[in-house]
């Protein structure tokens, strides 16, 4: 993991600010969800991709009852 040297504080809310030069090198804009993470005492985010319920995958992604499944998986439930 690398360091950025930026240290944020956390509000009253429980709220912590991303720098711009973050949210633009990582191509999060506002209203993009992050995924939340914990291993051990680190807090991991991460720009929320939606992907397959089945192999992962976060390309061409349907999403069909609910669910998000990518069109190849989408053709092998199909028959």
């Amino acid at each position: 993991m690398k360091s950025t040297g930026i240290v944020r504080k956390v509000d009253e809310l429980g709220r912590v600010v991303l720098p711009i030069e973050l949210r633009r090198t990582l191509d999060i804009a506002e209203k993009d969800a992050l995924e939340i993470y914990v291993d051990g005492a680190t807090i991991i985010l991460r720009k929320y991709e939606p992907a397959c319920i089945f192999c992962d995958s976060a390309k061409d992604i349907t999403v069909y009852k609910g669910k998000n499944i990518c069109n190849d998986c989408l053709s092998q439930l199909r028959g």
